[in-house]
């Protein structure tokens, strides 16, 4: 059987899939991979009153895992130890 790991689960996540943890309290939790900007795009308001930087100013932006959480919403992820130890990932049909 197919170990699914973290390794397992960004492999997926980089081909356009969604991956969750069994482990995972919180019903409809999960990970997608964000792809990068990398000709940047124009930053908007949120974004303009956070850093600084004047809206409509075009920023690069790297890839990153975003999660979105029980209750709908999304923040980007970083995994806890439990997570990167993890082998009980699983595909988001």
């Amino acid at each position: 059987m197919e170990t699914r790991d973290i390794g397992w689960a960004v492999r997926l996540m980089r081909n356009g899939k969604l991956v969750c943890r069994r482990g995972w309290n919180g019903k409809g939790m999960w990970l997608a991979f964000q792809k990068a900007y990398p000709d940047g795009i124009p930053i908007n308001k949120n974004t303009a009153e956070a850093t600084g930087i004047a809206e409509g100013t075009v920023c690069r932006f790297l890839p990153y895992v975003m999660m979105r959480t029980a209750d709908g919403a999304f923040v980007p992820w970083l995994c806890s130890q439990s997570d990167l130890l993890a082998d009980d990932y699983e595909e988001v049909a």
